[in-house]
């Protein structure tokens, strides 16, 4: 067994607790409820179902929006909506998007923590007073319809209810402050097991994808030109719209090569820039943003399989092949690398080893494996954002000049001695330009 030093397990735990929750204020909140005993039970078993709802307290109501993919979920939400998902183990990056789209409740048909790391998507959902329920399965998917009006409710007889209409359709369990707090809690104590399945994860990769690490993928001329420029590479992650407005004056003075993954193509657009490529599965990039004029690369498998294919083969767009393995984000990396950027400024990417892990995902060891690979033209938007001392733009100083000159003028017009010296100083020019003609 592969045994880890006490000082990177204490690291990760400081690196989990640090991280302040994103805090809105959007109903009540979830511990604060005078819940009956059986809604906290660590294995949250309910009571059987009875017909008396007199104690019913109304917890959330709104309209159901349903999405089995999170990522694409958030973008039809709209402020009130309950978000019905099936998200095993919410991260973070997940649980801010929720948050954002100012949802009333979230039912998740799988396991918002199955225990295996202390995700912190649970943890920043009931801070920021967001019901979160687990339901036994995703039965409620075939129950109801995309935008039927739903009531989440607590009685004491029949616990945590979800109903339509006043029809009973299912029962769950409501993660409150106290219990996501105790089973992280427990999770952290048990750290050391998921660093050891990510280090196990990592020596995997590096034996099965040593293309990836060598920079043996083939890759078709494109027709990005990055020889000698600084690659700006997005991607849907943690904090990623808070690092583009942050770089905005390096993005303006420096004009790199701006490089999208998927879904951060959307956060490009929404920032008022336009990505000069697109690297993915295309699976969360909207329509629009397709037509933008970027250059596609759609990132298929090894074996050729590349599903990202067809919507643009539907849609009529042009786009470029590369088959590689390791995650979408480590081929736009790769290509910027491979093609000669001078720089490669990263933002949403993971950053931490806390980070790696909270995403739950072994295509991320890969994406460790190439941060490596790359070495040192690798930096993270935070550290350009805090070194990077913007120029001052052409609009301000037009600006001060103008207001530079009105000054003047208005200086010149009350005073009478410095009109009448204008005047004279204007005739002169007149009879000197009038005699040389």
């Amino acid at each position: 067994m592969v045994r880890f030093p006490r000082l990177v397990v204490t690291l990760a735990y400081v690196a989990v607790t640090s991280r302040s929750p994103t805090s809105t204020n959007i109903g009540p909140l979830a511990g604060d409820l005078d819940l009956p005993d059986s809604l906290r039970s660590p294995k949250g078993e309910l009571p059987q179902s009875s017909t008396d709802k007199r104690d019913a307290v109304e917890l959330a109501s709104g309209r159901a929006r349903m999405g089995r993919r999170t990522k694409l979920l958030v973008k039809r939400l709209r402020r009130g909506d309950i978000a019905v998902i099936d998200h095993l183990d919410l991260d973070r990056v997940s649980a801010e998007e929720l948050i954002s789209a100012g949802v009333r409740a979230v039912l998740n048909c799988r396991a918002s923590s199955s225990g295996t790391y202390p995700n912190l998507g649970p943890q920043l959902l009931v801070e920021a007073g967001i019901p979160l329920v687990d339901l036994p399965d995703d039965s409620l998917f075939e129950l109801i319809a995309d935008g039927e009006q739903l009531t989440v409710s607590t009685c004491d007889s029949t616990g945590l209810e979800i109903s339509r209409a006043g029809q009973t359709l299912t029962r769950g369990r409501l993660l409150d402050r106290d219990t996501v707090r105790v089973e992280t809690e427990a999770r952290r104590r048990e750290i050391g097991e998921a660093l050891e399945r990510f280090a196990h994860n990592t020596i995997e990769h590096m034996r099965e994808e040593r293309e990836l690490l060598a920079g043996k993928i083939e890759m078709p001329r494109f027709r990005t030109d990055f020889r000698d420029r600084p690659a700006l590479v997005v991607v849907r992650g943690v904090d990623h719209q808070r690092d583009l407005r942050a770089l905005r004056p390096y993005i303006r003075d420096v004009k790199p090569v701006i490089v999208a993954v998927d879904g951060g193509a959307d956060a490009v657009l929404e920032a008022g820039f336009t990505p000069d490529m697109i690297v993915g599965d295309m699976d969360s990039a909207s329509e629009t943003t397709l037509h933008c004029g970027a250059e596609l690369v759609v990132h298929s498998y090894p074996d050729g399989r590349a599903p990202g294919r067809h919507r643009l083969e539907s849609l009529g767009v042009h786009f470029k092949l590369v088959p590689a393995p390791g995650t979408s984000q480590d081929v736009a990396m790769l290509i910027a690398a491979e093609k000669g950027a001078e720089l490669i400024v990263s933002v949403g990417s993971q950053l931490n080893l806390v980070e790696f892990l909270d995403r739950n995902r072994k295509g991320m060891s890969s994406t460790f494996l190439t941060r490596l690979r790359i070495g040192e033209i690798l930096v993270d938007a935070k550290g350009v954002s805090r070194l990077y001392r913007p120029r001052p733009g052409l609009t301000p100083l037009l600006l001060v000049l103008i207001a530079g000159l009105a000054a003047i003028v208005a200086i010149v017009w009350m005073t009478p001695a410095l009109r009448d010296a204008v005047d004279l100083l204007w005739l002169r020019l007149q009879l000197l330009f009038g005699s040389g003609g």
